[in-house]
């Protein structure tokens, strides 16, 4: 799990160096469930609000077994899954993250709500946050704030 730890470590610094290029993954998941995943694209918007902010991301699975997402933690609040459906944002439990897929947290669609914020992360910080999946060790990512209007040029 160390090792899983640092690479993902590593491989989010140069994410945020590079500033979110779809290239970079923060690491590969590990344990018995078949799924090989990665993270690329992390950014939060510089909150407007003191107490909510939004997150995004897409996690790639090479593995030949889906992969479920079921939470999300950060020492920053409390972090929730939503969806977008016919213009209305839910509340989601978890997530699959398909085979050979993507999961793609994005504007406007899926995405992460960080809510109870302790405190308003600002434009050139890092946020860090850990991806929890059924029968696999967790992936921590490191996600740089951006300015509240910036948006991703190749998208997710």
């Amino acid at each position: 799990m160390r090792r899983v730890a640092a690479t993902a470590l590593l491989a989010a610094g140069a994410l945020a160096l590079a500033g979110c290029g779809t290239g970079s993954d923060s690491g590969p998941g590990s344990g018995d469930s078949g799924a090989e995943l990665s993270v690329s694209g992390a950014y939060m918007p510089q909150p407007v609000s003191d107490s909510m902010a939004a997150g995004f991301l897409t996690v790639t699975n090479d593995g030949d077994e889906a992969a479920e997402l079921t939470s999300i933690t950060s020492e920053i609040g409390q972090v929730t899954l939503h969806e977008t459906v016919d213009s209305a944002m839910r509340e989601m439990t978890d997530a699959e993250v398909p085979a050979h897929g993507r999961l793609v947290f994005e504007s406007g669609a899926n995405h992460l709500m960080f809510e109870k914020l302790k405190r308003k992360p600002k434009q050139g910080e890092t946020v860090e946050i850990e991806l929890h999946f059924a029968g696999t060790d967790p992936v921590t990512v490191e996600m740089p704030v951006k300015p509240a209007t910036y948006r991703p040029a190749s998208g997710h």
